[in-house]
């Protein structure tokens, strides 16, 4: 997958309270997606914030 011709594999994840989860943000490398995952996560919020990679599928 790619968003304007980049492809950014990391995903940025949050899940709620209620257990419901959220694509937060795509990412070139996995620095800036935890980056952004870390300060997301020191808001004081209850919020989960982690850092994935996208699958690759082949075509």
């Amino acid at each position: 997958m790619s968003d304007g011709g980049a492809v950014l594999p990391w995903l940025v994840i949050r899940q709620d309270d209620n257990g419901n989860r959220y694509r937060v943000g795509r990412y070139a490398t996995k620095d800036e997606a935890q980056k952004t995952a870390d300060s997301l996560g020191i808001k004081g919020a209850k919020q989960l914030y982690w850092v994935e990679r996208l699958q690759q599928t082949s075509r």
